[in-house]
């Protein structure tokens, strides 16, 4: 996954040595937000791991189009993508507090206007901790990995992107086969739908 942004991934990495994120919107100008929260995320990325900001990789998806899952009915789709954070130097130090980067996710969100009124309901800007190398946590405030990972195209389908051959936590699976699994089950959501590329977000499936 070489270094900068925009990035592909091309090196091997694991999720004990990488940072996930997924990213989604469904209200307003929902590729505008993504588009706009982008440049602040990685700025943030990089206050949270000051130590190795030089040596942080980031691996951008692609934005997919989804169907809501859950919440209540009639919501527009969402837009939706993720970001996989490596180090080019594949080093071994464990990353900081993921309550403290979740902060900062959650201080982007209300940046954007999220308002938290019912679960999986419509929302301007959707920023969640997905794993955080191999911390483990389970308290009102942050689940790590995240409990839904591995249940929802929608998220599963970025990642496959970005990196298919990545095994995901809590399985054996690599993120592409588990996007064929989700995909081939009955009731399953709809594919999520590839965007193309565009000006802020070039990456593209």
């Amino acid at each position: 996954m070489p270094s900068g942004d925009p990035a592909s991934p091309t090196q091997v990495i694991t999720t004990q040595a990488s940072v996930a994120i997924a990213l989604g919107a469904n209200l307003g100008d929902p590729i505008a937000t993504l588009t706009a929260v982008r440049p602040l995320l990685i700025r943030e990325l990089h206050s949270w791991a000051a130590w190795a900001a030089a040596d942080l990789v980031l691996g951008w998806s692609p934005l997919f189009r989804t169907a809501p899952v859950g919440g209540p009915p009639g919501q527009p789709p969402f837009v939706n993508g993720a970001l996989l954070v490596a180090r080019a130097c594949g080093g071994r130090e464990p990353w900081p507090d993921p309550l403290a980067l979740l902060e900062r996710l959650q201080g982007l969100e209300e940046r954007f206007g999220r308002q938290r009124l019912e679960p999986w309901g419509p929302r301007s800007l959707d920023l969640d901790l997905l794993w955080c190398g191999d911390a483990r946590c389970s308290s009102p405030q942050l689940e790590l990995p995240h409990p839904r990972l591995r249940q929802r195209a929608f998220v599963v389908a970025p990642l496959a992107a970005i990196a298919g051959p990545l095994v995901l936590p809590g399985g054996h699976e690599t993120a592409a086969a588990l996007l064929a699994e989700l995909l081939s089950c009955p009731g399953a959501e709809p594919p999520p739908l590839p965007l193309p590329a565009q000006e802020g977000w070039p990456e593209e499936a």
